[in-house]
């Protein structure tokens, strides 16, 4: 059997099962962001899955302004722990800097956040008939307004075609693409 027989399943699951839980959480931060509503289903989802170990950090760490900022330590705490496992796990996985990795990470994971919502929130628009309500797409208007209303603005009429979903993803894409060498170099 080869040396990584065990390491690499098992780096797998703990990058697999971190990742999803750093989801959850970049969520929440996104939630207070965007502001969404408190009592649609999602939002109390989110809410249940982190309001313990957020609750345990608020005792720390207080608020500063609108923001939660026990959420964002715990979103960099777990992202540090995930890290320092998979690098137990196999040494060379995670070479340099590693807080210079968890910050490429967590930015890497909000452009992802933010491409797939816009590509979600346009391919409702196409799916959804005119005056049908789908529970999720106030959550997508609210999350992606301040990133495409001003890409709208600046825009010249396109004959009725948006096209700010496609500016902001390639956007996203660049902005990814000039941060994230500069970080994991």
């Amino acid at each position: 059997m080869p040396a990584n027989y065990f390491s690499n399943p098992l780096i797998f699951l703990v990058d697999t099962l971190f990742s999803l839980y750093i989801l959850i959480v970049a969520l929440r931060v996104v939630m207070q962001w965007a502001q969404w509503e408190y009592h649609h289903p999602l939002v109390q989802l989110i809410i249940k899955a982190t309001q313990v170990p957020v609750k345990a950090l608020r005792r720390f760490i207080p608020a500063m302004g609108r923001w939660d900022t026990a959420t964002f330590v715990l979103l960099f705490l777990l992202t540090l722990v995930k890290f320092i496992i998979i690098g137990t796990l196999q040494p060379f996985a995670v070479s340099g800097f590693i807080l210079a990795w968890v910050l490429a990470d967590l930015i890497s994971l909000f452009i992802t956040i933010y491409t797939i919502s816009i590509i979600i929130e346009v391919a409702l628009s196409w799916i959804s008939p005119p005056g049908s309500h789908n529970p999720i797409a106030p959550l997508l208007h609210s999350m992606n307004s301040p990133i495409l209303t001003p890409i709208r603005q600046k825009m010249p009429p396109m004959g009725g075609i948006d096209l700010s979903p496609l500016i902001a993803i390639i956007g996203l894409q660049f902005l990814s693409m000039l941060i994230i060498p500069l970080l994991t170099a």
